[in-house]
């Protein structure tokens, strides 16, 4: 969930709305389409909600509305889960129907934006699966309500709410405006069939990419993966705790980054095309790796092998690695839209994915890392967190844990990508 400069949203969400228009949909999302009836009549109870009302209240508020939960539709599995799983453990605990809406983040934050300068009291949009920069760019641009996560019980019962990443979203305060989610973390991926290597640090990555010449790339920036590869390179070679409090000055970012651009610019020499162009997005890098045109892959989800392997998309020889140092990882969140129709039946619908069922069963489904803290589980829940077959090729969650390396600040991604782009492509 990542796009462009910050400075620049307004100006993009603009452009959005007089192109495609607030309700405009990407065509290869299987979503929900959004109720005919307005918001205020899909709930009317909404009118009445109180933000200092007890959880008891929430629920009962709550029963029989809808909640529209809008995010990134293109992954089956998940559209699956949330419909075939979640909306029914809604439907059945709290008598609450669950929407599920597929849409691109920057037309989500366009129809929100959109609805805010028109006026709107009540928006379509509900929940928001929502991070990063696009979590910076909504808080600062006051389209999110909150605070609200400390008023969830489930909260206090399984989150760790000194983790510094419930505490902070890529460096930016979070303040109870989102909840967590799901744990991502970058993880590369090859096939022992075809190379004994697994490189664990860049300068093992360069000798890797000479011997496979032209079998090495990664997607260009700002697809989200490919900046984090790009972020882990970093990281590597000059460390992440600089970037943790450093200012979103070109020039500060730049020379700190240095020595990784000199890094990249060798490095491109030995990749396919010789670094003068790079697959546009993470799904084109895989492709070619499927089709034995690369020797190497990568992914943020750190389960993907397994669940690849199990579908007859990978060989069962194929394996996820990671570097010495560690890789970057991060949590995605749900935030609530400021003027959603609907606060209580968000509110209530949050609290449930948190809990250590729907967790457990994301866990199951989706081989998600959970945000739940393993210390406040019960015997029987921790149990069945226990029991969860990863699948083959993949790193077990406690070593992917141990190598985990933080975001950094959201308003610095966007500077890399930008110094990217003129410092490495095609130089």
């Amino acid at each position: 969930m990542n796009f462009k400069r910050l400075s620049s949203i307004l100006a993009i969400i603009i452009a959005l709305l007089l192109i495609v228009g607030c309700s405009s949909q990407t065509p290869e999302t299987p979503a929900t389409e959004v109720p005919n009836e307005t918001p205020s009549e899909a709930n009317a109870e909404s009118q009445e909600f109180d933000p200092n009302a007890d959880f008891d209240t929430l629920v009962e508020q709550a029963k029989g509305s809808t909640v529209t939960f809008y995010g990134w539709g293109g992954d089956e599995d998940r559209n699956r889960w949330l419909n075939e799983t979640v909306a029914p453990i809604l439907k059945e605990k709290y008598d609450i129907s669950l929407d599920v809406v597929g849409m691109n983040i920057d037309e989500i934050l366009a129809k929100l934006s959109g609805e805010k300068q028109a006026g709107l009291e009540e928006g379509s949009i509900d929940i928001i699966w929502i991070n990063g920069e696009n979590f910076y760019s909504t808080k600062e641009n006051d389209l999110l309500f909150g605070p609200f996560t400390d008023k969830l019980p489930n909260t206090k019962k399984y989150i760790d709410v000194n983790d510094k990443e419930v505490l902070y979203d890529f460096g930016y305060p979070i303040e109870n405006y989102e909840a967590p989610y799901g744990k991502a973390q970058m993880v590369f991926i090859n096939d022992s069939g075809v190379t004994d290597e697994t490189p664990k640090n860049t300068d093992e990555l360069l000798e890797y990419a000479k011997k496979y010449e032209g079998k090495v790339t990664y997607p260009a920036l700002p697809d989200f993966t490919g900046s984090a590869f790009v972020r882990t390179l970093i990281y590597d070679i000059v460390g992440y705790e600089q970037f943790m409090d450093m200012q979103p000055d070109k020039a500060v970012v730049k020379e700190a980054i240095e020595p990784a651009l000199e890094y990249l610019r060798e490095l491109n020499k030995y990749l396919w095309n010789q670094g003068k162009t790079f697959p546009a997005t993470s799904g084109e890098v895989d492709n070619m790796f499927q089709d034995g045109e690369l020797v190497m892959t990568m992914s943020y989800e750190p389960y993907s092998v397994a669940k690849g392997i199990e579908k007859g998309i990978y060989n069962n020889s194929v394996r996820t690695f990671l570097f010495d140092k560690g890789t970057v990882g991060n949590t995605n969140y749900m935030a609530i839209a400021k003027n959603a129709p609907n606060k209580a039946g968000s509110m209530v619908a949050i609290n449930e994915i948190i809990s250590a069922e729907v967790q457990a069963s994301q866990f199951e489904e989706l081989r998600t890392l959970p945000v739940v803290s393993y210390d406040k589980l019960s015997s029987e829940e921790k149990a069945r967190f226990d029991r969860v077959d990863l699948g083959q090729g993949v790193l077990p969650q406690d070593e992917l844990l141990s190598k985990r390396l933080p975001e950094m600040p959201a308003n610095l991604v966007p500077i890399i990508e930008e110094i990217w782009a003129e410092e490495v492509v095609g130089k």
